[in-house]
């Protein structure tokens, strides 16, 4: 079997052919993930992991207002980024064996609830100063004290109050892509391909020109900014795929750490098929609006070394629909740029020559 991609034509028969491209003679399968976001429970054990085996530093620890996410994005400093994404919708047509119980608000609405509760107790508080209680000194409004209860939740909601929805969790990563722009547009060779078909940084050879940033079309890697003694200020840093662990034929940490087996990591090809299968699996049970990302080896970036099944649109998990390497036209750009120099050239010295006569 043949694919195209922007690098010409390849033949699966070539094996790991984007290392064979590189110079290695002898490579093994190429590795890469397969996040299967359908059974991601959000425990953020890869971040946890990632961290603790490569040295990344902390990167935050307030939540940012949006979900139970406390990191936002990919970057220097977050090789694993997992997104919380709440929906008012149930998962397909799936039976999660709850109809019949009540349901309570969502977890924004309960938030909110404890922010209107805190409301109270301060109204509460105000009117004891102004004397506006019983001859105990107490108020006769009952306060909600947040203390445990035997009911079910959502036992006293309104119909109007119960919801249906769910939650989107995914584990983002470095794509590792097939045509890798961060890699093309490294001016030292930091960047550079390895025999798994991996896309590693070197730490000692890296100036921090940040040429990679705004070349990756996932806005992955980064520059990493911190006081001074952070490890790697001002390189460019992202996932490696656990490189050093892969020498030893090991599994990369975020893999081996994740309970629930979302992360899961092995040979592409193998992983592709395996994708496939799951898709498959997940459409029959009635959630149709599963899809794979990042597998399809005739896509933007001749497909990813990390793919994810996704259960609603890219965007919503802050994934670029159709994403191109950018530097896809770079040769041709380069060769309109010089031929424009020429022409100005040209024209500079006839308008010269012409002046002199």
């Amino acid at each position: 079997m043949s694919l195209t991609t922007g690098r010409g034509e390849r033949d699966y028969a070539d094996g790991n052919y984007v290392a064979i491209d590189a110079g290695w003679s002898d490579a093994p399968p190429r590795k890469g993930f397969f996040t299967d976001t359908s059974v991601c429970i959000g425990c953020k054990a890869c971040e946890v992991a990632c961290k603790e085996w490569n040295g990344v530093p902390e990167d935050g620890l307030n939540l940012l207002g949006s979900s139970y996410d406390n990191t936002g994005a990919l970057g220097a400093s977050t090789w694993r980024h997992v997104a919380f994404i709440e929906q008012a919708r149930p998962m397909g047509r799936q039976d999660a064996g709850l109809a019949g119980l009540p349901v309570g608000p969502t977890a924004t609405g309960s938030v909110n609830q404890v922010a209107a509760n805190q409301v109270a107790a301060n109204q509460v508080a105000a009117q004891m100063v102004a004397g506006e209680v019983s001859q105990l000194g107490t108020s006769t409004r009952a306060v909600e004290l947040g203390m445990p209860s035997f009911e079910l939740p959502g036992v006293r909601a309104e119909a109007g109050d119960r919801t249906d929805f769910r939650w989107l969790m995914s584990s983002d990563v470095c794509k590792h892509c097939t045509e890798a722009a961060c890699l093309d547009v490294c001016p030292t060779g930091s960047l550079f391909r390895t025999e798994f078909g991996t896309v590693v940084v070197q730490d000692d050879i890296c100036n921090g020109c940040g040429y990679c940033v705004p070349a990756c079309p996932f806005g992955v890697i980064d520059r990493r900014i911190g006081e001074q003694g952070t490890k790697n200020v001002g390189i460019a840093q992202k996932c490696t795929l656990c490189y050093d662990r892969l020498g030893s034929g090991q599994t990369p940490a975020c893999a081996q750490a994740c309970p629930t087996e979302s992360i899961q990591f092995g040979d592409v090809e193998e992983l592709r098929e395996r994708a496939a299968t799951r898709l498959a699996a997940l459409q029959a049970a009635g959630v149709s609006q599963a899809r794979l990302y990042g597998e399809d080896p005739e896509d933007g970036i001749g497909g990813a070394g990390a793919m994810f099944l996704l259960l609603d649109e890219p965007e919503v998990y802050g994934l670029p629909p159709d994403p191109v390497v950018t530097t896809r036209h770079l040769a041709e750009m380069w060769h309109m740029a010089v031929a424009a120099a020429g022409t100005l050239l040209v024209g500079a010295a006839m308008s010269f020559i012409r002046g002199r006569r």
